[in-house]
Formats: structure tokens, sequence, C-alpha cells
């Protein structure tokens, strides 16, 4: 069988991981021809589309030592749904259009008996839809959000936390140094697992999270009780869709195709807080930061443990469903349970909890 895989959505830590075991258990177990395929579902609209990855016939050799790097060989990208394939008009302006049949086309005349789509809710909805049209598909889950249901940890959670709990702990030092208010923002469009990890791990004084709406008025009065107990400094952690009590996430930018660009959600609170606080206000934005670098143990062990998973899943032609961990164990799902609510932080969850009794706080006191 001639098995394509490809990677969709945000890059992160891990994906390599899944490409070098997938690949090499398909190839050395079941005699599979892997193809990769370029930056998502793209290199299966246009087979002339190029770019520096390129389609092309993965071997062992291939993906020899892939699994600590960062990013994926194959590129990726998040404006390509070919149900919402983005093209220009006559006008030149761009619109969305559904291509999905040439995809069905390409694959047939590409020889392809399955493929193994690796993304986060996105890339899962996709994979979905192309299963109820026929195609032979399987996923594998991943996202730093951690946000994707069915399964306890996405690959690139791990990493993201210890790369946004080094930042805190980094600028802690600078923030008792010059006695200032810092606010780090970490990503988390509609889950805010990594601030909620990373703010716990880091001692941060405030996190805020897009499951708890804030009030500024809570935030500044925490600062006021730190600065009269002498603690000069203040930690707070924001996650990039935090809002306010009966307010919207911060959206910066959307483009056609794509999902809204959230940006500002630190910069919005830093901005509230100097109408109640007198102290040096600081912001800093992790970004992309959080996406890339050498995978961490945890992840590079995830996402080999997915990658042999959904290997074996073609093999077994368990089209439709998905890799997932459960109770530390990989089992499958089919792809639409998987899809059917994001996995969000409870605001009464254990977590929170711990938190809120280490002295953090959420912006919703009263």
């Amino acid at each position: 069988m001639k098995v394509g895989i490809l990677t969709g959505g945000g890059d992160c830590p891990g994906l390599n991981a899944v490409i070098r075991a997938a690949v090499k258990t398909g190839i050395g177990r079941h005699g599979f021809e892997m193809l990769g395929i370029e930056d998502a579902f793209h290199g299966l609209v246009d087979l002339g589309y190029q770019s520096p990855h390129g389609n092309r016939w993965l071997t062992e050799m291939d993906v020899r030592g892939i699994q600590t790097r960062g990013g994926t060989i194959l590129g990726t990208s998040n404006r390509g749904d070919p149900f919402r394939y983005v093209v220009k008009s006559e006008s030149g302006k761009e619109i969305e259009t559904d291509i999905s049949d040439r995809v069905m086309e390409n694959m047939r005349k590409m020889g392809l008996g399955a493929i193994i789509s690796v993304g986060g809710d996105g890339s899962m909805k996709i994979a979905q839809r192309f299963f109820e049209k026929g195609m032979a598909i399987v996923g594998v889950p991943k996202t730093i959000d951690n946000d994707l249901g069915a399964t306890d940890q996405t690959f690139g959670f791990d990493t993201a936390v210890g790369i946004a709990t080094e930042a805190i702990d980094r600028l802690s030092d600078t923030a008792a140094s010059h006695d200032r208010v810092m606010l780090v923002e970490v990503m988390g469009r509609h889950a805010g697992w990594i601030a909620l990890h990373a703010g716990l791990a880091g001692g941060a004084d405030a996190i805020l999270i897009p499951e708890i709406p804030y009030r500024i008025e809570a935030i500044a009065r925490m600062i006021a009780q730190r600065s009269a107990a002498k603690q000069k400094y203040s930690i707070i952690v924001v996650s990039e869709g935090a809002m306010p009590l009966g307010g919207e996430a911060s959206i910066g930018e959307t483009r056609a195709g794509a999902m809204p660009r959230l940006m500002g959600a630190a910069q919005r609170v830093a901005e509230g807080l100097r109408d109640y606080v007198s102290a040096d206000i600081r912001v800093t934005v992790l970004g992309h930061i959080q996406r890339g670098g050498t995978p961490s143990s945890f992840d590079r062990n995830l996402a080999t443990r997915f990658g042999r998973a959904a290997a074996e899943l073609v093999a077994e032609k368990g089209f439709g469903r998905m890799v997932s961990l459960r109770g530390g164990e990989i089992v499958t799902m089919p792809i639409a349970d998987a899809i059917m609510e994001p996995k969000l932080v409870d605001p009464k969850s254990e977590m929170v909890e711990t938190a809120r009794a280490m002295g953090t706080v959420f912006g919703d006191e009263k």
C-alpha cells in the first residue's frame, strides 16, 4: 500500500517524531511505501505545487534522528482547508471555495491507499469530512494548546509548558530586581492549559485564562495587597484568549481561510491596570517561541507512540479513527467523537483550586 502522511495547522514540537515512527513502522512492519505530503493538504490540492519541502517518498534513512528536531520536515499550513480553499477571483479578491473533489482525484492519481493526517481540532474536522467523502484516512492529535477532546494529552503541550515556565522563572528575576509588574502572554486560543500549568509551576500571582473571564479591579487589588505586604513585584500569566468579564478575546487580524489571529490580550490587561497601579508594568509575549525548539522527552515518546499506532491503524484499515492517549495507554476512537467537544479547563478543577490555594488569583474574585 502507498500511504501519505501530512502535518496540518500550527507547527508543534514532536511532529517529526510522529513522521519518523509512522514511516519506520509502515515500511519496516507492513511494507508500505510512505509519501511525505508537503504543507498539509496543499500537496494534494495541486500536484504541481512546490515548496522547499516537496512531496517525496520517504525512506527509513530520511527520517533517521529527526525526532530531536522541532517543526516538521514536511512543512505545514493553517490555510490549506480544501473545503474552504482560498483562491483569487477574477477581480483579484480572495474568496473561499470547495476543492475537496480535486484532492480525492489527485489521491487516486498518485495511487495512495490511505492518508495519515497529523493535526489539531481543525485538521481533525477536515479529516472527518474527507472520511465522509470516502477517503481512507486516520488521525493523529497534536496541539500545544492541549484542547483536543478525547485524548488525555496532545504532544507539544509538555514542551510548550516547559518553555513558558522557564520564561516565567526568568521574568520573575527581573521583576523582583526592578519592582515591576510583569505580564507574560502565552498561547491558548480557547483553552488555558498552558497558562494554568506554567503559571502554577512558575508561582504566578495571577493566571488569566479564557474559561474564567477576569475583572481588572480584582487583579489591581491583588497587586495592591502584595505591595502592602512589601512584595513589590507581581507576575501575571495571560492566555492569548483571555477576556474581561462581559468582553471578547483580543483579535488582531482575520484572513480568508484562516482562524482569526489573536493578539494583544496581555497588553489590554496592562493598559487596564495603569488606571489603578503606579508600578512599572511590562509585557512579554512568548508567541511562537512556544512552538519551536527541541521537543521534551515526554513529547518525543508520546509522538512516537502515536506515529506507530497510526501506521498500525492503517494496516488494520481502521479508517475514520484517531489515535488517542487514555489512562496512559494508546487507544483509538472515531474522529467524529474526538471533535465533538473541545477540552477546556474546568474552573472548579483540582488544578485551579490548587492554584487558588497558593494565593494565585484568576481575576474573578469579588
